[in-house]
């Protein structure tokens, strides 16, 4: 049981990567670093998905956009 939880553990280090945050300590910055940082994540995916030919270039751009949205919100929420 505790390989399986392990390999979980490991898998989401890979998949979701996150790296320290060495600016200056606010909670809010913190919160936004890990905002910017699941952004960066996804915009990663969806340019390898339309690399890929997965989606097309009007499917990624419109993506990434809602994306930039829901970070600019998360920035004025805090």
């Amino acid at each position: 049981m505790n390989t399986n939880s392990d390999f979980l553990s490991d898998l989401c280090d890979f998949l979701y990567p996150r790296s320290p945050y060495y600016g200056q300590f606010k909670p809010e910055y913190l919160v936004f670093n890990a905002s910017l940082q699941e952004f960066s994540q996804r915009v990663n995916y969806i340019c390898s998905l339309q690399t890929g030919g997965k989606i097309s270039p009007e499917e990624a751009y419109q993506q990434i956009h809602v994306l930039w949205k829901e970070l600019k919100r998360a920035k004025k929420a805090l």
